[in-house]
């Protein structure tokens, strides 16, 4: 098993922006650690970063709300992908790489659960790849639409629900870095 970690959109504007990430507590620094780990055992990591493509008051290139957390670019990274849609693998080139690179495991943390972790984790494995979601290194926010309204700890709960149903294996930061801590030293 080959496996890479991305780390989907740990941007300024989930922190200081409009759309501050509630929900789980602690979720960054549980990022912060499923990094440290993949560096740790030599599992490559790859920043993800969204940019808005139209007029938008969020995630515009060059913004400071755009910009990747700097704790996260103090540590060890292959590569930043650039998108503009919800799945990390549309029109980024990042499916070619990963293949390159002999990946068959995507590890999935980041924000915000419903959107890019969730489309990134489908689109993965419908190209072929496992997948594993880190349940409490990915986050959201509550949100209100037209449709209704969804407390941020009910909308994450729901998309690991549906991501274990079919998609993902979902596991804890701490569970996935004991096993890959036990698969690192097996070898």
């Amino acid at each position: 098993m080959k496996r890479v970690l991305l780390v989907i959109d740990v941007q300024n504007e989930y922190f200081t922006g409009k759309m501050p990430i509630m929900y789980p507590a602690g979720s960054f620094d549980k990022i912060l650690q499923a990094v440290e780990a993949a560096n740790q055992n030599d599992i490559p990591v790859i920043l993800i970063r969204h940019e808005a493509t139209q007029q938008a008051a969020a995630f515009v290139k060059g913004s400071k709300g755009w910009e990747i957390r700097e704790e996260l670019l103090e540590k060890e990274y292959v590569r930043i992908v650039d998108k503009s849609l919800p799945g990390s693998f549309t029109d980024t080139g990042l499916e070619g790489f990963l293949r390159g690179m002999g990946i068959d495991t995507i590890v999935i943390c980041g924000y915000m659960t419903q959107m890019c972790c969730d489309t990134t984790a489908r689109q993965a494995v419908h190209l072929g790849f496992s997948v594993e979601f880190l349940s409490d290194a990915t986050g959201t926010l509550d949100v209100a639409n037209d449709a209704g309204k969804i407390t941020a700890a009910e909308l994450h709960k729901a998309i690991l629900i549906t991501q274990a149903m079919r998609f993902s294996k979902v596991i804890s930061t701490d569970k996935w870095i004991k096993k890959t801590k036990k698969e690192y030293t097996a070898v």
